[in-house]
């Protein structure tokens, strides 16, 4: 039950998108394209907490890997109104299942662009083997975020900056 009070808690994280990482999508498609997922994060500059988290799940090498995948990459911005407690429960090794299901519900198989599911509502299978919900009628939700950025291209694949961290359904639910 600790475990689903902390992820809960993620949940309601949400903000907009920094300067900072607007700049960077201004970056040439070429230049984007010569580095993979995990290195196009740190080069935004907006995904510090996501890389962190990463690191500590121990997905780097996989998120660096051939893919291609598709990330919905919620930016430091949806992390902040996290509270410290969560992000540090998740951080300690022996919470790394849990930190890894809530990180995984955030990647799916393939390279989907934002024009590939334009105008869909679809249920998608993530990485974790659970379904996420898609609803690219008006712009584009993702579960209960919002993508603020999309179509950030990387040499395995997509990432697509969202407002709010994905919780994965509990297997109670």
């Amino acid at each position: 039950m600790r475990i689903r009070s902390f992820l809960t808690a993620i949940c309601v994280a949400s903000a907009a998108v920094s300067p900072s990482f607007a700049a960077d999508e201004k970056m040439a498609e070429s230049e984007k394209a010569k580095v993979d997922i995990v290195d196009t994060a740190v080069a935004a500059g907006d995904f510090t907490t996501l890389v962190a988290l990463v690191q500590a799940a121990g997905l780097v090498e996989t998120l660096k890997g051939e893919g291609p995948y598709t990330v919905f990459a919620p930016t430091d911005a949806a992390f902040e109104k996290v509270p410290a407690e969560t992000k540090e429960y998740l951080m300690k090794p022996e919470n790394k299942d849990a930190l890894q299901a809530v990180l995984t519900y955030h990647v799916l198989a393939g390279n989907t662009k934002s024009g590939d599911i334009a105008g869909k509502t679809l249920d998608v299978e993530t990485v974790s083997g659970v379904t996420l919900a898609i609803d690219a009628t008006d712009g584009v939700k993702v579960g209960d975020a919002t993508v603020v950025v999309a179509d950030v291209h990387a040499t395995n694949g997509v990432i697509h900056a969202i407002d709010t961290v994905l919780i994965p359904p509990q297997g109670d639910e």
